[in-house]
């Protein structure tokens, strides 16, 4: 029986957080563009 697939917290807050967004300017136009839609938050 296999393990289902774990992503560790900090990798993933360190590639997709709010901080890695702020890094560069792309980021911060997603965060830009988010807000300006009221932060919704799409289904996966």
């Amino acid at each position: 029986m296999h393990y289902p697939h774990r992503v560790s917290r900090i990798k993933k807050v360190r590639k997709h957080g709010f901080r890695a967004r702020m890094r560069t300017r792309k980021g911060r136009a997603i965060i830009n563009r988010k807000r300006r839609m009221g932060r919704k938050i799409t289904p996966i």
